[in-house]
Protein backbone atom coordinates (compact mmCIF):
# COMPACT_ATOMS: atom_id res chain seq x y z
CA UNK A 1 0.00 0.00 0.00
CA UNK A 2 1.32 3.41 -0.94
CA UNK A 3 1.03 6.01 1.80
CA UNK A 4 0.78 9.75 1.23
CA UNK A 5 2.39 12.27 3.53
CA UNK A 6 -0.11 14.62 5.16
CA UNK A 7 0.04 17.96 6.95
CA UNK A 8 -1.14 17.11 10.44
CA UNK A 9 -0.08 17.49 14.05
CA UNK A 10 -1.26 13.90 14.58
CA UNK A 11 -0.37 11.90 11.46
CA UNK A 12 2.63 11.68 9.17
CA UNK A 13 1.16 9.54 6.37
CA UNK A 14 -2.08 7.87 5.28
CA UNK A 15 -2.88 5.09 2.80
CA UNK A 16 -5.93 3.14 1.72
CA UNK A 17 -6.49 -0.26 0.10
CA UNK A 18 -10.01 -0.24 -1.39
CA UNK A 19 -9.99 -3.99 -2.10
CA UNK A 20 -9.32 -4.92 1.52
CA UNK A 21 -10.93 -1.76 2.95
CA UNK A 22 -7.85 -1.09 5.05
CA UNK A 23 -6.97 2.42 6.17
CA UNK A 24 -3.34 2.61 7.20
CA UNK A 25 -1.87 5.52 9.13
CA UNK A 26 1.50 6.47 10.55
CA UNK A 27 1.31 8.70 13.58
CA UNK A 28 3.91 11.42 14.03
CA UNK A 29 5.51 9.39 16.82
CA UNK A 30 6.18 6.57 14.34
CA UNK A 31 3.43 4.12 15.36
CA UNK A 32 1.72 2.50 12.39
CA UNK A 33 -1.87 1.24 12.50
CA UNK A 34 -4.18 -0.52 10.06
CA UNK A 35 -7.90 0.12 10.54
CA UNK A 36 -9.96 -2.70 9.07
CA UNK A 37 -13.28 -2.55 7.19
CA UNK A 38 -13.03 1.22 6.77
CA UNK A 39 -15.25 2.33 3.88
CA UNK A 40 -13.76 4.44 1.09
CA UNK A 41 -15.66 7.53 2.21
CA UNK A 42 -13.70 7.53 5.48
CA UNK A 43 -10.40 7.72 3.60
CA UNK A 44 -11.74 10.47 1.37
CA UNK A 45 -13.13 12.34 4.38
CA UNK A 46 -9.85 12.04 6.23
CA UNK A 47 -7.80 13.29 3.29
CA UNK A 48 -10.15 16.24 2.74
CA UNK A 49 -10.69 17.14 6.40
CA UNK A 50 -9.86 20.60 7.62
CA UNK A 51 -8.33 18.90 10.68
CA UNK A 52 -7.01 15.38 10.12
CA UNK A 53 -6.52 14.84 13.85
CA UNK A 54 -10.09 15.85 14.65
CA UNK A 55 -11.40 13.57 11.90
CA UNK A 56 -9.36 10.66 13.26
CA UNK A 57 -10.75 11.16 16.76
CA UNK A 58 -14.35 11.61 15.65
CA UNK A 59 -14.61 9.11 12.80
CA UNK A 60 -11.83 6.46 12.94
CA UNK A 61 -10.31 5.84 16.37
CA UNK A 62 -12.50 3.55 18.53
CA UNK A 63 -14.89 2.94 15.60
CA UNK A 64 -12.93 0.45 13.53
CA UNK A 65 -11.02 -2.66 14.53
CA UNK A 66 -7.30 -2.21 14.04
CA UNK A 67 -3.91 -3.87 14.05
CA UNK A 68 -0.85 -2.12 15.39
CA UNK A 69 1.88 -2.69 12.83
CA UNK A 70 4.81 -1.07 14.64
Amino acid sequence: MRLKRVQSEMLDAVGYDPNRRHLEVIFNGGDRYRYKEAPPFEYEGLMNAESIGRYMHRRIIDRYDFDRLS
